[in-house]
C-alpha cells in the first residue's frame, strides 16, 4: 500500500511500477485522452492511468493529487524522452522545478542537503498540489487542490524539449486560461452560483499571474499562436468547455465559441465535439463529488470536511490509539461510566485532558493540539466507541 503522506511514497510507487507491465502511451493524443478520463484535466481525480491498482479508500484529496501529478509527469517524461528510468526522471523533474521557482515558492530553502532526490521531489509535489490560500477565502480553498496541475505537465514537456522553461511560458499559459474562461462565462445567458466559484477555483490555482476581469478581452488579442503543441491547445479548449458546463447546458452561442477557439488554435472540429461529450459525461456523472458544485454553506462545508478528515486520521491510527486508551486506567473507567450515565463537568475535563495527552503520543493526531484543536475532541469522543471491543460496556459495568 502506498501512503502519500509518509516519506518514501515515490520510491514505493516506482517499485510497484517496476513489478508491473508499465505501458507508455504511443502518442500525445492517447496520453491526453487517458489523462482526461482520470479527471486530472478537470481538477477532480477519480482514477489513475497506472499499470497497477491503487486503492485510495480513505485518502485525502491532496494525497490523490500527489500520485496523479507524479504519474502524469512521469508519463510525459517517458513519452517525450523515450526513457523509463525513474532515477533519471526524478533528477530531471527536480531540476525542472528548481528552474520554475515561482514567486514565494521558498521550498528549496527548506530542503536539507541530506534529502534524497526522491524525498526532495515528495516535498515539492506536496507544495504543488496545494492551492494558493493567500488569495482566496480558506473556507473554499480547503475544499480543492490545485485545479491547474496540468500546467506543470505542459511546462515539464517544454523543459524536456528545450532544456529550460521558455521565458514567461508559465505566466502566458495561466493568463490565457484565465482569459478564455472569462470569455466563456461572459457568453452564458443563465448565470449560476457556480460561475463565481469556478473563478475562485482558478484564482486559487494560479501562481504566476493575477486574476483580473478585463473588459476588452477577445480571442483575437490573446495571441493564441504562441501555443504550438497539441496538448496545450486541447487543454485550453477543455478548460473553456468546463467553464461553459456549469449550468449543465451548452447553448449554440457557447458551442460556436468553442469551435471558434478551436479554429484559432488550428484544432479540428471533431475534437471540440468530443470535448463537449467528454466534459458533459464526466461532470454529470461526478457532479455530486466535485467540491465546487456542492459548495453552499461555508460553515457546513468546513465542518463536514473537518469531520471527515479527523475520522480518516483516527481510522488510520486506531490500533495505536486504542492501545494508548486501554493503558490509561482512569480514562477507561470514565469512559465506562459514560456508557450508563452523563459525566459531570469535572469528569468531562479529565476525559478531554487525558485524550489530548494520548494525542501527543500519536504524531498524526497532533491536529488536536493545535489552536482550536480541542473543538475537534467531540468528534474523537464520538468515534471512540467504534474503536473499543464489543464487550466493552458489559465488562466494565461488572467492575463498577
Amino acid at each position: 500500500m502506498i501512503n502519500p503522506s509518509a516519506s518514501g511514497w515515490i520510491d514505493k510507487f516506482f517499485t510497484k511500477l517496476k513489478l508491473s507491465e508499465h505501458i507508455v502511451s504511443d502518442t500525445e493524443d492517447l496520453f491526453y485522452q487517458k489523462l482526461r478520463n482520470t479527471g486530472f484535466i478537470y481538477g477532480h481525480i477519480i482514477s489513475f492511468d497506472t499499470s497497477f491498482k491503487i486503492d485510495t479508500k480513505g485518502w485525502f484529496k491532496d494525497e490523490i493529487s500527489k500520485i496523479a501529478l507524479l504519474n502524469a509527469l512521469y508519463g510525459i517524461f517517458s513519452l517525450t524522452t523515450k526513457e523509463q528510468n525513474p532515477d533519471l526522471f526524478i533528477e530531471q523533474v527536480n531540476a525542472f522545478y528548481k528552474q520554475m521557482h515561482p514567486e514565494g515558492f521558498s521550498l528549496f530553502k527548506k530542503i536539507l542537503p541530506k534529502n534524497t532526490s526522491a524525498l526532495t521531489l515528495e516535498k515539492i509535489i506536496d507544495q504543488r498540489v496545494q492551492t494558493n490560500e493567500n488569495i482566496i477565502n480558506k473556507n473554499f480553498s480547503h475544499l480543492v487542490t490545485n485545479a491547474l496541475l496540468f500546467i506543470d505537465v505542459l511546462a515539464f514537456r517544454q523543459y524536456l524539449i528545450h532544456g529550460e522553461i521558455p521565458e514567461k511560458y508559465l505566466k502566458k499559459i495561466e493568463e490565457t486560461i484565465v482569459n478564455i474562461v472569462i470569455l466563456a462565462l461572459k457568453l452564458k445567458t443563465n448565470k449560476s452560483q457556480y460561475d463565481d466559484l469556478l473563478i475562485k477555483l482558478f484564482e486559487a490555482s494560479i501562481r504566476y499571474s493575477k486574476f483580473s476581469k478585463k473588459e476588452n478581452i477577445t480571442l483575437e488579442n490573446l495571441e493564441l499562436d504562441y501555443f504550438t503543441a497539441e496538448l496545450e491547445k486541447k487543454y485550453l479548449i477543455d478548460m473553456a468547455g468546463m467553464a461553459l458546463w456549469s449550468d449543465g447546458v451548452i447553448e449554440n452561442s457557447e458551442a460556436y465559441y468553442l469551435h471558434t477557439l478551436a479554429k484559432a488554435l488550428h484544432i479540428e472540429d471533431e475534437f471540440v465535439a468530443q470535448s463537449i461529450i467528454n466534459t458533459d459525461g464526466f461532470i454529470a456523472k461526478h457532479k455530486k463529488e466535485i467540491p465546487y458544485f456542492n459548495y453552499s454553506n461555508p460553515v457546513k462545508h468546513f465542518y463536514d470536511q473537518t469531520t471527515q478528515s479527523v475520522i480518516t486520521l483516527i481510522s488510520r491510527n486506531k490500533t495505536r490509539l486504542l492501545k494508548e486508551i486501554i493503558q490509561s486506567k482512569e480514562l477507561m473507567l470514565l469512559l465506562a461510566h459514560s456508557t450508563h450515565r452523563d459525566l459531570d463537568e469535572k469528569e468531562k475535563k479529565k476525559v478531554k485532558k487525558q485524550l489530548l495527552e494520548i494525542c501527543k503520543t500519536v504524531p498524526s493526531l497532533t491536529i488536536f493540539l493545535l489552536p482550536g484543536g480541542s473543538l475537534l475532541l467531540p468528534i474523537l469522543i464520538k468515534f471512540i466507541p467504534t474503536l473499543l471491543p464489543s464487550a466493552f460496556n458489559e465488562n466494565l459495568d461488572n467492575d463498577d
